[in-house]
């Protein structure tokens, strides 16, 4: 009897492939050949789940971002449903760093698909956009719980993720270690939220 193939499962892996070599050498120049290297697996074979390299990226860049959004559910999921909004905010912060060499490969992925999808729509309205957009939100609501009028929680959750890529970035980078990042988050969210911030959330945003 013929064996079942998981095409879904073997996207996934040609697409995880992907990004072990971009972890490595970035986007530019990346060729399908490489990708069938690293996979282990024929340049036909790639070719036939993605017929062209555009394909490739697109599906990706979509699977980059569900797996960067996985990370930060998991993390917060940790915390607990009784956890306090500033729990629940740093949780998501500090998922967003890159903390270990699996996070460190997202990320440097991540930044290689933001810069492509600057100058490609495609990318840009597929997949880049959908993980931060879910991120904001939830950090909203947390912090509708605890700020008051009038502190504007969304401005705030902007300001908050703008951080988090920054510090991300400066990680990657080495001009700091981890410790150092998720110790100016938390002073800054030290400086950000009341005494009541304490207070368990009673409250998850829709999707995570």
């Amino acid at each position: 009897m013929p064996k079942r193939v998981d095409h879904q499962q073997r996207r996934r892996e040609i697409a995880e492939a992907l990004l072990r070599v971009v972890g490595v050498q970035g986007l530019h120049g990346m060729s399908l050949r490489e990708v069938a290297a690293e996979a282990g697996v024929s340049l036909r074979l790639v070719q036939y789940y993605f017929p062209s390299k555009e394909q490739l990226l697109l599906f990706t860049a979509s699977y980059l971002t569900r797996r960067l959004t996985d990370e930060v559910t998991t993390r917060v999921e940790a915390v607990g449903p009784a956890a306090s909004p500033r729990t629940v905010i740093e949780a998501t912060l500090v998922a967003m760093l890159p903390t270990d060499p699996d996070t460190k490969r997202f990320h440097l992925a991540n930044a290689a698909f933001a810069v492509l999808a600057m100058t490609d729509s495609t990318i840009a309205a597929q997949a880049v956009l959908a993980g931060p957009d879910a991120r904001e939100e939830l950090l909203t609501e947390q912090l509708r719980m605890v700020l008051r009028p009038p502190a504007d929680a969304r401005a705030e959750a902007v300001a908050l993720l703008a951080m988090s890529h920054g510090l991300a970035t400066t990680v990657l980078g080495g001009g700091r270690s981890v410790d150092e990042a998720v110790g100016a988050l938390r002073h800054h969210l030290d400086r950000l939220l009341p005494a009541a911030s304490a207070r368990p959330a009673i409250a998850r945003a829709s999707g995570w």
